[in-house]
């Protein structure tokens, strides 16, 4: 009787272990909701009205981003079906188009801006006003840099030291703008452009920021602090079938992976990721991965819980991914981890954007 009593707590953690692995929220990005903006960084004011009455006809729970980063932060459960909305920039159609449409959902959201580009009133960017209006309205306001720069590449001439402290000074200095303006002081930090490297993260976590980066996947307990994930909604990746099974993703359970740099350095240009799962609830034989530009491809598992993926190819100047994704044994959805890297030239200069 005993022995079948154990067998059963064994059982029973063995699955609420699972259950609170696999949850998970889900960050949305976008830019623009407009019909006149570039399309790889919008949707359409009729798109994003489909994708948040999908929400609302599917149950989904809307948090403010605040919110997930607390249950991370202090392993708290994250509700099955979890959302969080979020922009980047500041541009003026968030203020006109998005934010109504969101008043009439009740759903919470999250403005990342610079400050530069609002208060110089650069073309398309809402006022400075409408920002603090917005705040005054329930969004949550945090922190995009001070002019949306390329943050880790260096000056011509700047020296490691020099750049740690103009790139900290520039986030701090935002941070202090936002609080000063809208009493708001989340210390959420979204990368521009999605690029960060080791060192930036590093400057990230001294200061006691979370960091946001553009790669896909759902955030959870076995997310980094300094590189949460979130899927960028624009162009061919508005599309809300395609968006629905992002909506359903899981956190993907990864103990351990290298490199940890997302910069490619010294012609490593074609880079070997190896991650280290908790497989207890997924099928290992189902992982699938991707290279950005380069197609699907298998993973190689080294061992029952430790697989390598690497591009065939040279990943080109700039923004790369390697997304895996893999079923989950007990859930409804896909475990989803991608992989952020940024290169420069063969010669180290950068290109220009």
């Amino acid at each position: 009787m005993f022995k079948n009593a154990l067998i059963t707590l064994l059982v029973l953690f063995s699955l609420s272990l699972q259950a609170f692995t696999a949850q998970a929220a889900v960050i949305l990005l976008y830019h623009h909701v407009s019909d006149g903006t570039p399309a790889i960084t919008s949707v359409t004011p009729a798109q994003f009205k489909e994708q948040m009455q999908y929400l609302a006809d599917n149950d989904f729970i809307v948090v403010p981003l605040s919110q997930v980063v607390d249950a991370i932060r202090n392993l708290r459960p994250i509700a099955e079906k979890t959302v969080v909305i979020t922009f980047d920039d500041g541009y003026k159609s968030v203020a006109e188009t998005a934010s109504p449409i969101l008043k009439e959902y009740g759903f919470p959201y999250t403005l990342f801006v610079s400050i530069e580009p609002i208060k110089a009133k650069y073309r398309g960017m809402m006022s400075w006003e409408e920002l603090i209006k917005l705040s005054k309205e329930g969004a949550e306001i945090a922190n995009h840099s001070w002019g949306h720069e390329h943050l880790i590449r260096k000056l011509a001439g700047e020296t490691e030291p020099q750049w740690i402290l103009r790139t900290e000074k520039n986030i701090l200095d935002s941070e202090a703008e936002i609080r000063k303006a809208t009493g708001q002081d989340h210390k959420m930090f979204a990368y521009p452009y999605g690029e960060y490297n080791q060192a930036l993260e590093d400057i990230i976590s001294r200061n006691g920021f979370v960091g946001l980066g553009q790669q896909s996947g759902a955030a959870g307990r076995y997310s980094s602090l300094t590189a949460l994930p979130r899927f960028p909604v624009a162009g061919v990746y508005a599309d809300l079938a395609s968006l629905k099974v992002k909506m359903h993703s899981l956190n993907m359970p990864v103990l351990s992976l290298t490199p940890k740099d997302s910069e490619l350095k010294d012609g490593n240009w074609r880079p070997e990721l190896t991650l280290t799962l908790d497989i207890s609830d997924i099928y290992p034989h189902q992982m699938m991965c991707f290279i950005q530009g380069q197609g699907a491809k298998k993973p190689l598992w080294l061992s029952e819980n430790e697989f390598s993926i690497r591009a065939e190819f040279d990943l080109p100047p700039g923004r790369s991914r390697y997304n895996c994704t893999v079923p989950s044994k007990t859930k409804s959805g896909y475990y989803w981890f991608s992989q952020a890297w940024v290169r420069p030239n063969d010669d180290g200069s950068w290109s220009k954007e």
